[in-house]
């Protein structure tokens, strides 16, 4: 088995945010900060390079993923700060591949067996997420109307703007690859007063120190350095 990589989200970007790196870099996990393509402060999420973030994770020995996220709710029985490890997504727009030929017609997904995991060795620190649901990627990078969240919410649990084309181009690559997705907010028109960005960065401050504590429990357990 080789090394873990964990992929950081927005969660990692706000306050509390060094000490969610600090608790995975210091267990020896290969750290990527998505939003920080190229050297950027701050990609937004439709234009993150996937495959740069990605490609050199080879080199340093890293056969798996482990992606941290930032999801709005889509149900009411998944309230903020939940933590939810999706089994499979909705992208129907996407057409990210690192391919140009007939290697492209790839079958997706998350790896079964990471996810399983994941899931232990998480829960095994006394916080137990969901196992299962669906993501839907947005296109962004704005938020979803109330209408459009009420047509997702048909189909999905959680919405996003990155993990799915993230799990194609890991894939593609040869490495399994699996989500953790912290419920920062609930989605436009599901919750009593207007989504703002203002409470959204203060729920994810708030879900930060849940994921420090997740991390530092889950990475010895998971074998971060490999073995």
């Amino acid at each position: 088995m080789g090394r873990l990589a964990v992929i950081l989200g927005s969660s990692a970007l706000g306050p509390g945010g060094e000490q969610i790196a600090a608790a995975a870099a210091a267990h020896g996990a290969a750290i990527v900060q998505r939003h920080g393509t190229r050297g950027d402060p701050y990609v937004l999420p439709h234009r993150i390079d996937h495959e740069a973030n990605l490609r050199p994770l080879g080199e340093q020995g890293v056969d798996r993923v482990l992606a941290i996220s930032s999801v709005g709710s889509l149900k009411p029985t998944l309230p903020v700060g939940t933590l939810v490890c999706p089994d499979d997504f909705i992208a129907l727009h996407l057409d990210h591949s690192i391919y140009e030929d007939g290697r492209a017609h790839t079958a997706p997904g998350f790896d079964r067996e990471l996810r399983a995991e994941a899931i232990a060795a998480w829960a095994a620190g006394g916080q137990q997420p969901v196992d299962g649901g669906v993501y839907w990627q947005a296109i962004g990078p704005r938020f979803e109307t109330p209408a459009e969240i009420r047509l997702m919410a048909a189909h999905a649990d959680v919405v996003g703007m990155t993990v799915a084309a993230e799990c194609v181009v890991a894939r593609e690559l040869g490495l399994a690859y699996a989500a953790l997705c912290m419920v920062d907010n609930l989605a436009n028109g599901l919750g009593p007063a207007e989504l703002s960005v203002a409470a959204l960065e203060r729920d994810r401050a708030a879900n930060a120190a849940l994921l420090r504590d997740g991390l530092e429990a889950l990475l010895p357990r998971l074998g971060a350095v490999g073995r």
